[in-house]
């Protein structure tokens, strides 16, 4: 027997599970997303990405600015849910509206927890350097991630890969591992087992503040850290270009032999020295134009060998 689900998410991440639900045959009876805001140039009302999916299949959505009323968990209570399913909501759900579904509500999380609770799990991961994440479904409860792990689905980062490749690849085994976990559910069969203590780490939201590439750092810090913000916000450096700073994003760089000032061009392939060896930029983006590749970029804009970027 299908269980009844309802469904909150937002992001991209969230829609490869949402379909992934639906097609294993559940009752996907109410989505909850964020609230549509304005973007673009004419700052038009944008609909999240699981909103359209919602909408696209017929499932009611729902978007409240909060769940902490009365309101919001009787009409969660209403649609009788089996499970509450939650994959990068944005939203907190408090103890009334956990309490609401006959099972639980399950969580999918992109790491491998107790290492990077929180909001920028996969990005922080990457730029940290890690070999290896993954993806877990867990229960539940008050703290922050903290709930009984139910399924895990690990897989390594590649050394070049970078956060958004990483995030489209979670998003596909969090999407399979999320509806094994409703089958077991369905069946009886879905344990939990409660996280470790040790190994905690929390992954904080990405601040503006950070994204400036230091090229104080060793190369192995530097092209996590382009890496792991590539594609958004994006690490980001000044360079001279027709005798003014501009700033640019770098969205892909690999490892390179070189040795020099910090942030030093040392050829005509953009290679840029760092504390320790070198990294060489593969593609960038100016302020306004699309990303491109290195060669493409230098067409455009001259760097001269010996200049230091900022």
């Amino acid at each position: 027997m299908a269980l009844r689900v309802a469904f909150m998410g937002t992001p991209d991440f969230a829609v490869a599970t949402l379909v992934a639900v639906c097609e294993a045959g559940h009752d996907v009876v109410a989505v909850y997303t964020r609230a549509p805001r304005p973007a673009g140039r004419g700052m038009a009302e944008r609909r999240s990405p699981v909103h359209v999916e919602a909408e696209r299949r017929g499932i009611p959505v729902l978007t409240p600015k909060t769940l902490r009323t009365a309101e919001a968990e009787a009409g969660l209570a209403a649609f009788a849910p089996d499970v509450v399913v939650v994959v990068a909501y944005g939203l907190i759900l408090p103890p009334a509206i956990l309490a609401v579904p006959r099972h639980c509500c399950l969580n999918l999380h992109g790491s491998l927890l107790p290492r990077w609770r929180g909001a920028a799990p996969i990005q922080r991961a990457v730029m940290a350097g890690d070999p290896e994440t993954g993806v877990m479904v867990m229960k539940m409860e008050e703290g922050l991630d903290t709930g009984p792990v139910a399924m895990t689905a690990a897989t390594p980062i590649g050394p070049d890969e970078t956060a958004g490749e990483l995030h489209d690849r979670l998003a596909a085994l969090g999407a399979g591992l999320v509806a094994s976990a409703l089958d077991r559910l369905e069946a009886g069969g879905l344990a939990f087992v409660a996280q470790g203590a040790a190994g905690v780490t929390y992954a904080a939201k990405i601040d503006k503040g950070e994204t400036r590439i230091d090229w104080s750092q060793p190369a192995r810090a530097v092209h996590d850290h382009i890496r792991g913000l590539s594609p958004f916000p994006g690490a980001w450096c000044e360079m001279e270009l027709a005798g003014k700073a501009e700033r640019v994003k770098v969205l892909a760089s690999r490892l390179a032999d070189g040795a020099g000032r910090p942030g030093e061009v040392l050829d005509d392939a953009l290679t840029i020295a760092c504390s320790e060896g070198a990294v060489r930029l593969v593609v960038l983006q100016r302020a306004g134009k699309q990303a491109m590749d290195a060669a493409v970029f230098l067409r455009g804009a001259s760097v001269a060998g010996g200049a230091v970027l900022a």
